[in-house]
Parts: C-alpha cells; structure tokens; sequence
C-alpha cells in the first residue's frame, strides 16, 4: 500500500480528532439549507440531496477501489481532518459536498433557453462548475492534501476528472429542469437506500471500505 493509503487507513473513522470550526461549519450547511426551505426552494433542496446522495456512493467505489488493489484508492484524504469518513472523503469536504450540487442550479438563469455568450447556460454553467472544482482538486494535489496515485487521475491528465465532475453536474441541472417533485422525492430515497445497503455490507459486515 502507498503511504497515503496506511496514513488514510489509520485514522479511518477514529473518534478523538474533533475541531471547533466543525460548530460553524454545520451551521453554514444547515443556514443554507433553512434558507432553501423558507423559499419553499424543494426543487433545489432535492437535487442537491441527490447529488450528495450520488456522491457518497461514488465514494464507497473509491474505498473499494483500496480494498481490491490493495495499492490505492483513485483518490486519498490522509492529511488533517477532524473525522475522517472513508479512504477518499473526510469531514470537511462532506459538508461542502452537501451545499455542492445546491449551488450548481442556484447558479442557472430561470431562462432555460438564455445563452451565455452564444453557449445554452444549462451546458456552460455546470461545464464551469466542473472545471472549477477541478482547478480546487489541482490545488489541493499540489498542496499534497489530496493524493493521486494513478497516472491516468492526475495532472496534467485532469480530463477525466472534469467529466467526473461536469457530468453529475450536467445531470443534475437536467433532473432540475426536468423532473418532477414526486420523482426526484422516489430517486433520493432509491439513493439513500443504496447508500444505507453499500455502508452496511462493505463497512459494517465485510469491512472493506
């Protein structure tokens, strides 16, 4: 295993690392959802569930990734954390994943057709976001907080981390447009579902992730 991977593995889910700006932190998360919720946002609110939801399971295939190369994962988390969740995904950038996909289609026109320099916005918006956290994911690479083990998810080959990144967004700004309420209500149960199945046999019964 790479270095970064026994550093991961030893403070995985290891209770006695708690930091105050935790406190405020939360508190951002759940103002901004609030604030969602007296706008009676529920389109908004779902869909950046959703993408948390999606996130969360992408991140267990990261974690098991680990468990099968016994190398590495695709991506690593080993530096500080408060809490460290799975291999790939700590406290911190589990908040901010959170708030994520809610600021992607807060960002969309309410005109679908409008065009953004000649370009649809519901394509060029969430094409900027996906390169954005990419940029974010470059820095904090070289700032050596986030470990790329593997040659083809790593700069300068950072094209398919923007699709990782472009994509959910492109799909989630479509499901925004899209789909209805009720349907985006039965999709974050399906998710959430998944994610309470995957955590309990990869991580409580098989202990893999």
């Amino acid at each position: 295993m790479t270095d970064a991977s026994i550093q991961a593995l030893g403070v995985l889910r290891q209770l006695g690392h708690f930091e105050w700006y935790l406190v405020p932190l939360l508190a951002f998360v759940l103002y901004v959802y609030v604030v969602e919720i007296e706008r009676k946002n529920w389109n908004g609110i779902l869909v950046g569930l959703l993408f948390y939801a999606g996130e969360f399971l992408w991140e267990m295939i990261n974690g098991l990734v680990l468990y099968f190369t016994q190398r590495s994962a695709i991506w690593t988390t080993p530096a500080d954390s408060a809490y460290v969740i799975l291999v790939g995904l700590n406290i911190e950038v589990s908040m901010m994943f959170f708030v994520a996909g809610l600021i992607v289609v807060k960002t969309l026109p309410a005109d679908r057709n409008l065009k953004i320099q000649g370009l649809p916005n519901r394509i060029l918006i969430p094409v900027f976001w996906g390169i954005f956290c990419t940029l974010v994911e470059v820095t904090l690479n070289r700032m050596n907080v986030l470990i790329w083990e593997y040659s083809w998810w790593r700069w300068p080959h950072i094209y398919i981390i923007i699709i990782n990144y472009t994509a959910p967004f492109l799909l989630i700004t479509w499901a925004y447009d899209r789909l209805t309420l009720k349907f985006k209500i039965r999709a974050l149960g399906i998710f959430i579902l998944v994610d309470v199945i995957a955590w309990i046999v990869f991580s409580t019964i098989l202990k893999w992730i």
